[in-house]
């Protein structure tokens, strides 16, 4: 059985505080991208959920990074924060219409994140799924989706997921026990947030829970490709955290 690619990296590459941590002060602002993915296999561009970006924003960051390279996109929050969901047209025609099929074979999963106030709904979750794109840019497309509320640890809710071929975004939160925590295989791929990295531990987290996440993602690889983002927590040592895992898996 032949085992997917597992793609480790961080939220966006933007942040003043890697500064000196991540990136060594040689590396010139417009560089960080460069240096980033170079240390990284994958990155979330966060950005796209508070406004949308040029076609040439999207071609210079795939011309930036290295030919294996992969991106997730984190769609528009007015596409996922919505009353009825189903009813989603023109904030998904704006934020889909950007560009970002510019990337090519880099384009990877996009990440649909609710907030824990969105309940359940599995006809209007339904109506949302059909309005997805199956391909973009003559390519399949790949989607997870990030749910907060409790009321989505469901059968029904999984088995909605796998007929649409979606990934349940499996979220570790230790300041949010209230989230759910899903590992459902729903699609052929996985997806995870990671979001429990600690300041006083340099890589973030201890090397015995980076080796339980290793674990984890090569048992996930069985089952397909495995993108996994260490993300919030101490957001500081995510790249650490995320090059200390890179490591392990070697």
């Amino acid at each position: 059985m032949s085992k997917g690619v597992i793609r480790i990296g961080t939220g966006g590459w933007t942040f003043e505080p890697w500064r000196g941590v991540f990136f060594p002060d040689t590396v010139k602002q417009k560089d960080e991208l460069k240096y980033a993915s170079s240390n990284l296999t994958s990155i979330e561009i966060n950005g796209t959920y508070y406004s949308t970006f040029k076609p040439n924003s999207w071609m210079k960051w795939r011309d930036e990074t290295p030919d294996d390279f992969v991106f997730s996109v984190k769609a528009s929050r007015y596409c996922a924060n919505r009353k009825v969901l189903s009813e989603n047209n023109d904030s998904l025609e704006k934020f889909l219409s950007q560009g970002m099929e510019e990337l090519g074979d880099k384009l990877g999963p996009i990440n649909w994140q609710f907030m824990a106030t969105k309940k359940f709904d599995p006809v209007d979750f339904e109506g949302f799924l059909k309005l997805l794109p199956k391909e973009i840019g003559g390519r399949p497309a790949r989607h997870a989706l990030e749910v907060r509320s409790p009321t989505f640890a469901t059968q029904q809710f999984y088995d909605l997921a796998a007929k649409y071929g979606a990934a349940i975004v499996y979220a570790v939160d230790d300041e949010e026990p209230t989230w759910p925590c899903i590992d459902q295989p729903t699609a052929d791929f996985t997806y995870a947030r990671l979001m429990s990295s600690k300041p006083d531990e340099p890589t973030g987290m201890t090397s015995d829970e980076l080796d339980g996440i290793a674990k984890q993602t090569q048992a996930w690889a069985k089952r397909g490709d495995v993108f996994a983002y260490f993300i919030a927590g101490a957001k500081v040592r995510n790249p650490a955290a995320a090059m200390a895992l890179i490591e392990k898996l070697k």
